[in-house]
């Protein structure tokens, strides 16, 4: 009996296990710094990726997504084919047309001084174009420099968040009055104003990614296999930074074109007689009781590019979280 107890241990004893066996050819290729390099994605990813990848397009060509991006595509079109839209130049006077209400042959009515709304709103569209696919832009991409910068040397850190402290202390509105106050009425404050506005948003959003970021496993995984800190920010960092950018991106383009109508409202923004959305209201407000369309039509621009942009933030939004 004790023999036929000892037989079967012994032969397990002096053979090797199976994990044993495969150590040596495991180990190397987790430890391998080529194979974790930049091209390095396991097949779980992939699969994640690929299964991913479609209900994210989904999310955004369907529904909101879709419907804000038809309502800012439909009137950036309005803007750019404003010639062959109208007969009327923007600052043209039509004889005997003074402050015709709405009709077939003017939608919106005419102003007081003979001009036709419509005509004068469909280019009042190209100033916000102008503010929105370029200050915007400018300031996104300032403010993640600086949002950069900040996250990755601490004694800039400080700096950076002090400049940040100084433009949020001030509204924009007043913000605005002061620049004017300096350079003058024009689409010049307007771009100023706008730039310096969305600096701080995309700064501190981008910092406070990258810090929350380099803390994760993968980041401190990179860095033990000797990655350079700029290889890992283009690699892993930025990319996973990218999809909040763009949904501040598409809040900071409707907060531009309210901000835009407003200052040209106030008088501070586009000088008449150059045609703004928001100098047009200002000159309908005296005419409200007898021409409402010339306030109410440039104000249903305005209101569906902000909600326009609104929706394809909240869709990117929502793509973010899948």
């Amino acid at each position: 009996m004790t023999d036929t107890v000892q037989t079967p241990t012994r032969p397990a004893a002096d053979a090797p296990t199976a994990p044993e066996q495969q150590l040596p050819t495991a180990t190397p290729a987790a430890a391998t710094p080529a194979a974790a390099g930049p091209a390095s994605v396991t097949p779980a990813e992939d699969v994640a990726a690929v299964a991913t990848a479609p209900r994210r397009r989904r999310v955004l060509l369907h529904g909101r997504g879709l419907f804000g991006l038809l309502l800012v595509g439909g009137i950036l079109l309005l803007g750019l084919f404003a010639p062959l839209l109208t007969p009327y130049g923007p600052t043209e006077q039509i004889p005997g047309a003074n402050l015709l209400p709405a009709s077939g042959r003017h939608l919106f009515g005419t102003d007081e001084v003979n001009r036709d709304v419509l005509t004068r709103a469909l280019y009042g569209i190209r100033v916000d174009v102008l503010v929105v696919f370029v200050a915007v832009p400018l300031g996104a991409l300032l403010g993640t420099a600086a949002g950069t910068l900040a996250a990755l040397i601490r004694p800039a850190d400080v700096a950076v968040q002090r400049i940040f402290d100084v433009i949020l202390a001030f509204p924009p509105i007043i913000l605005a009055i002061g620049v004017t106050a300096i350079l003058g009425a024009g689409i010049t404050p307007i771009f100023v104003v706008v730039v310096a506005v969305e600096i701080p948003y995309f700064g501190r959003l981008l910092r406070s990614s990258i810090l929350t970021l380099r803390e994760l496993p993968f980041v401190e995984a990179a860095e033990a296999i000797g990655a350079s800190r700029w290889w890992i920010l283009r690699r892993h960092i930025l990319p996973n930074s990218a999809e909040p950018l763009f949904v501040q991106l598409a809040l900071s383009m409707s907060i531009a074109v309210f901000l835009e109508s407003a200052m040209s409202f106030l008088g501070i923004g586009v000088r008449p007689p150059e045609p703004s959305l928001g100098t047009i209201i200002a000159d309908a407000v005296s005419d409200l009781d007898t021409a409402p369309m010339q306030a109410v039509g440039p104000l249903l621009l305005v209101t569906g590019f902000v909600l326009g942009f609104q929706l394809i933030a909240q869709a990117v939004g929502a793509r973010r979280r899948i």
